[in-house]
Parts: C-alpha cells; structure tokens; sequence
C-alpha cells in the first residue's frame, strides 16, 4: 500500500500550491458572489453546489497546470534531490507559476467588471490583441501598482510556502520509483478525466446566469473557449432537414418584389421595385462602438448624455425597437455588412474563407460606388481590415505595420500623425476619423464619384479617453463621458458635413455595433441587446418613428427600400417599412442563437438544447415556457441555413 503525507513529502511544495490555488480560487468566487450581491442565488443549495462545482472545475484546472511539475518530480533522479539544479529549477518555476496566477486572478477581476463573465473567447481575442490590450490596460489601470502588487503577493505566498517548510521537506525528501510513479499516474488520470468527459458548458447549472459563471473556473474556461471557438452548427445544435430549414426561411423572405433566382439550398434572389430608381445618394455609414439604447434620453435617460443624438431622433427614421445580433463589434460589422444571423462560434470577419462575400458593398458597388472603411485604429485588430479589404472596400487606419494577405486586392491608407489631435489604446478620437472621412468625401465629391463611407468609431471604449475641454465630465472618469464625446463628435460632424457641397445628396446612417454590456443573471439578458439605429438627410417626409421590433440585418433592406433600387440579394434581412414585415430579433453570443417575436424568446443551446421564455419588458426577466415546435423550427432554420450558406461557400 502507497504511504505518501504530501505536507512532508518530495511533493511539499507542490502540495502547498495546490492547497493554495483551491483556497484563492475559492475566495475569488467567493468575491464574485458579494459583487454580484443583488442578482446571484444566495439559496443555500444554490449557494453550496456554485463552491462545490467551482472546486470541482479548480480541481481539473490544477492537475493541468501541475502536470509539467509532476513530470518533472517524476524524472528527477534521487541522487539530484536538493541540488544546486533542483532548487533553481523548483524555486524559479514555483515563483513564476504562482506570479502567473496571481496576475491572472486579477486579471479575472478586471476581465469580470467589464464583462461580468469569466474568462470567454473574448479573453482569447485579446491574447491575440496584445498591443491594443496591454496598451488599454495601461490607459484603464495603474499598471505598476498592478504588477507591483501581484509582485508583493507572489512573495508573500512563497515565504508562507517556505515558513511551512515545504521548499525544505521537497529538497530532503526522496521519493521511490512506484511513489513518483503513482502520482503520476494520479495526475494523468485526473488531467484525461476532465480533458475527455468534463465540458466548460457542464458548470452552467443554474438558471442563474450569475451563479453559473460564478461556478466555473477562469483559466478552464480559457482553454475552453480556445478549443469552441469555431463551431459547426450540425455538431453543436439541435437540426432540422436543410429541405425543411429552407423552406421555412424561403418563406419567410419572400414578399411581392422577391424573385427567387438561386439553385438548390439558397436564398439568392432578385429585389425589384415597382417604380425603380436610378438616384446614387452618398452614404455615409457611421457604426458607433457599444452605444446602448439605454444611454438615450429617448429611451428614459436621466442624464442628458446624447443631446445631439436625441434630437436626431426626432428629425430622422429613427428605430425604436431594434437589436443588436451580438455582444462584439465584429458581430455587429458581420451584421450590417452581410445581412446574416449570428453564426456560432467566432464571427465571419474573423474567419478563413470570409474574402469575395455577397455584402451590402456589393449591391453598391455594383451601382458604381467608391466604398472606404474607416477605422481609427490598426485594422489588423480584430482582422477588420482583411474583411473589409477582402471584400471590395478601401481600407483608411491607423495602421502601425501589418500588412494585408497578398489574397487581398486592396488599396490601404495610414492615416498619418498630422491628421490625429488625440489617441489612446484603440484608436484616434472620433472627431479625428470623422475629419479624415469628411476629407476623404471631399475627393470623391471633386472626383464625381459616388460614395459608401463606413466609419468605425473607438471613443465610447475603456479606457474611455477623449481630448479635454470637449464636454462637460473629464476625460478617463466614466462611460457616461465616453457616450457623451462621441456624441459631441457627431454633432460636430454634421455640422461640418452641412457645409460641404455634397451634403443635400448625402444620407447617414448611424447605428450602435452592440450594447455596452449584454450580462445579466438570465441565460439572455434582451433588453442588454436594444440598440439605437438612425436614417438622417432625407426629405421631411421620411422622417418617423419606427416602433416595429426588428434587427440590425434589416437596415441595409430597409434603406435600398427607401432608394427604390432594384439589386441582387444574399440577405436574411427584409425592409422593416413593408407593411407585411414580420416582427422578429436575432441575437446571440458565441454560444447561444436567439429568435425573439414580440415577448416570445427562444434560446438554442450548444449542447442541442432549447429553452422558450417570455420576455417581460418591465423587469428584463424570462419565464419558462413549454416548448412552441413551430417556433422551434424557426429558430433552427434561421440559424441552420445561415451556417449553411457560409461554410458550403455559397455566399461568395
């Protein structure tokens, strides 16, 4: 019978590491719990089995990352045991672990209070990211004090390690050939358990989305997301026949100026107007970053933050009831570019295969349009510019030396450090890429040409920066200030584009990506994707309130509605004015597909599940319902066919 007491064994050190990541980790979710006080299940069995399936995912965690440390106990000769070699490698690889975690807590702490999650794909992006990130880190945090005191905690960690003897006890304690071996076995069996059987999605539990992520484990959930973050919606959701899913989706396109034109699974098809134009208005484009609905004095907004944006409101098409397909700002480029319910997984921009699509660029060039993408930061990010350059636009960033895939046939230009007055982490200041539009327009206008301007603006982001003297609430102190510079900048737009020549041919067209946060405690939280959208320059009589519940992929249908074009179409999206026009939302993260109709709201679930709600606009709260099968295969066939259509390339 093996006989080990791992407190004053070989394995002392790594038994106190273990010990101490289960206790920190522990009181980290403990934290989560008191800053979620008013939203998280404090029943005492909900409260008990969150500790216990948190320490069961802390458990697969750490058998992980002291997997290499076993190995290494397992290979070290005894005769080596307390050498010069052994303690430099056990002190410095314990010391640098331990420093990891420990930043890693905290940065599950900053991570939380933007997100109210733990680590997700997001957390993945941004190990891509690093300069954006480590650059906003540093513009949102005191980063010394940050590194200073995980430095200090680390100390602090080790010199309890060594005060319970455990650098002592490894570096006089042998170990036989069947202990190591044990032990290793140990560990392999328990890292293979929870790599083959355990999923990220099995902590998910309660109907309490607080206490679910409050039960997982951040870095579990890293390498979860790492590992989901493409999926194929036939491997993940539950499926219905494509014959059936689109029939069903065919259907619901279809309308008196639709002439289906595509062969086997598509919706490719041909929109006529009655009385077709051949008018070319300008189009400038503006997707404003994480502009929540919310923020909006039009939709009970105490304090006065978009006073311009208000009153476009009420001089515009101006849309009440709209929802963001999306919580990233890719989801929302993926839905006002292509017209598509958010597939699972990583968005379209950021993924292979996503050059020559179908896209609303494409109806305008197709009309002879010069069509630029403009972006304050590096483009790079978030692979904005090989989507955007991959798919017919002229690409305006602040580039700092990536280049575009030679696939990608493209024009692309910096915007040069004499045209930027202001810039943080993620870009230059929405004035600045404003300017550099109007500019830009300027030359097309003197060049007769036709134009579709899309600008992405950075201001409204944390660090939430923006130059001095602007507005009324210091720069870097909040997001209310954040929200009411961008305003200010678009104010400022308008009144500059008014004076240019082309102004009077010119529609804007603004529209929030996503909200600037989408958690709650439900497993949905609806009134988190409720978003602003505005057609601004058209004639007086236009101008309307528009109280239909609709989606970000039906602006662009909306808009060719209003032009009277005749154009090919790729799109899910309908023309919201269409007196016949079905009420409906499409939203999701990476993980859940949404359909909402009305208050009705039917969530699909990666692990091929389903769940029916209604939704209760007062209090944003869901109530189960029975399943609707009808309304199930709706759902599906949205999300099928557009997944379809995608990954058999039959966007292209």
């Amino acid at each position: 019978m093996l006989k080990l007491n791992p407190a004053s064994s070989r394995y002392s050190v790594l038994y106190c590491f273990i010990i101490w990541f289960l206790i920190v980790s522990q009181i980290l979710r403990i934290g989560f719990f008191v800053w979620q006080y008013n939203e998280v299940s404090w029943n005492m069995i909900d409260l008990l089995r969150t500790l216990f399936t948190g320490l069961f995912f802390d458990i697969g965690t750490i058998a992980f990352v002291s997997l290499t440390a076993v190995l290494y106990y397992t290979m070290m000769p005894n005769r080596w045991i307390g050498s010069v070699l052994d303690k430099i490698m056990i002190y410095f690889f314990t010391a640098l672990t331990v420093f990891i975690l420990v930043f890693t807590f905290f940065a599950e702490l900053t991570f939380w209070d933007e997100f109210k999650t733990r680590f997700n794909f997001i957390a993945v992006d941004y190990l891509i990211y690093t300069h954006e990130v480590v650059a906003n880190i540093e513009q949102s945090y005191p980063l010394p004090l940050l590194v200073g005191g995980v430095l200090l905690l680390t100390l602090l960690f080790l010199f309890i390690f060594y005060k319970r003897k455990a650098f002592s006890n490894t570096f006089n304690s042998k170990a036989s050939l069947k202990t190591r071996l044990s032990v290793l076995a140990a560990f392999v069996a328990v890292a293979l358990f929870f790599g083959s059987f355990i999923h990220n999605y099995q902590a998910e539990w309660s109907a309490n989305r607080y206490n679910s992520e409050i039960s997982k484990s951040g870095i579990y959930s890293f390498f979860a997301a790492f590992r989901n973050n493409q999926m194929k919606y036939a491997d993940f959701y539950t499926s219905i026949p494509n014959d059936k899913a689109f029939g069903i989706i065919k259907n619901k396109l279809s309308d008196p100026t639709t002439k289906f034109t595509g062969e086997g699974y598509s919706i490719h098809r041909s929109i006529t107007d009655s009385v077709p134009s051949t008018e070319k208005k300008n189009v400038v484009f503006i997707l404003v970053e994480s502009l929540s609905g919310s923020f909006l004095k039009e939709f009970g907004n105490k304090e006065n933050i978009t006073p311009f944006m208000d009153s476009l409101a009420q001089k515009s098409i101006f849309f009440n009831d709209l929802y963001a397909t999306g919580t990233r700002t890719v989801r929302g480029m993926e839905a006002v570019t292509l017209c598509i319910p958010p597939t699972p997984g990583q968005s379209i921009v950021k993924r292979p295969e996503n050059q020559n699509l179908y896209t609303v660029c494409s109806v305008f060039k197709s009309k002879a349009y010069d069509c630029n993408f403009f972006y304050g930061g590096d483009g790079y990010f978030d692979n904005m510019n090989a989507y955007f350059g991959g798919n017919g636009f002229t690409i305006y960033d602040r580039g700092r030396g990536s280049v575009l895939s030679d696939k990608i046939k493209t024009a692309r230009n910096n915007i040069n450090d004499s045209e930027v007055t202001f810039e943080n982490a993620w870009g230059i200041c929405d004035e600045d890429i404003f300017n550099k539009m109007l500019k830009v327009a300027d030359d097309q206008f003197k060049n007769k040409k036709p134009f579709f301007n899309f600008v992405m603006t950075t201001s409204n982001h944390r660090p939430y920066t923006y130059p001095s003297g602007k507005i009324d609430i210091p720069s870097g102190t909040s997001r209310e200030g954040a929200v009411k510079y961008t305003d200010f900048a678009l104010k400022e737009l308008f009144r500059k584009a008014s004076q240019k020549p082309w102004f009077k041919n010119t529609v804007f067209v603004i529209i929030a990506d996503h909200c600037a946060s989408s958690a709650g405690k439900d497993e949905i939280d609806v009134a988190n994707y409720h978003i602003p959208a505005f057609i601004v320059n058209l004639p007086e009589e236009y101008n309307q309130k528009i109280n239909k519940q609709c989606s970000q992929i039906d602006l662009w249908p909306t808009l060719f509605s209003i032009f009277q074009w005749n154009y090919e179409s790729d799109f899910f999206g309908k023309n919201v004015l269409d007196p016949n026009f079905e009420e409906r939302a499409l939203m999701g993260t990476y993980r859940k597909l949404v359909l909402m109709k009305k208050e009705k709201v039917m969530i699909l679930s990666d692990q091929k599940k389903q769940a029916f709600y209604s939704w209760n606009k007062t209090d944003n709260s869901l109530k189960s319902l029975p399943i609707d099968q009808s309304f199930l295969e709706e759902t599906i066939s949205w999300y099928q066919t557009a997944d379809y259509l995608f990954t058999n390339k039959l966007l292209k």
